[in-house]
């Protein structure tokens, strides 16, 4: 049976991305989304975890999030995930790691940017044409939609 992966997470970076190069020129960005979670323990008391998760952006995708995202920015991602395995030169050990390789995202949040203008809309989708970015406001809404209720017999597809 063939398998599946598939992350998607919210969160804030917790530091500046690092773009590099592959020897044969390819663009990747690492940067790491900090993700917080509030749940009740047994007791009734609430509590916060924070989880780090390593994500790296490959391509013009790598390129559009090290322009435009900044330690603290909030972002939407969602991608496979990706498991290295390799065996420390010191102690000989097997050690893993795992993180997310994006295939999109969305900036959810004004945070820090480099020009300081508004990120609210802004994504970019599929990692095969990260060229496909989306600049929108709330102004491009129509306002001619109607409040009934939707015939679904009136759908196209």
């Amino acid at each position: 049976m063939r398998g599946f992966s598939k992350a998607i997470i919210t969160g804030n970076l917790t530091r500046d991305p690092e773009l590099r190069s592959t020897p044969n020129g390819a663009s990747v960005c690492s940067f790491s989304v900090a993700v917080n979670r509030v749940y009740r323990d047994a007791s009734g008391e609430q509590k916060e975890d924070v989880s780090f998760i390593d994500c790296s952006a490959w391509g013009k995708l790598a390129e559009m999030i090290n322009q435009y995202a900044k330690k603290g920015t909030g972002v939407l991602v969602s991608g496979r995930l990706d498991q290295r395995s390799w065996e420390d030169k010191n102690t000989g050990q097997k050690r893993s790691h795992v993180e997310i390789v994006v295939e999109d995202f969305n900036f959810t949040s004004n945070g820090p940017r480099e020009n300081g203008g508004s990120n609210s809309g802004f994504g970019a989708s599929g990692m095969s044409d990260a060229s496909t970015t989306a600049e929108s406001s709330m102004d491009e809404i129509p306002d001619d939609i109607p409040d009934g209720e939707i015939d679904l017999s009136d759908v196209p597809f």
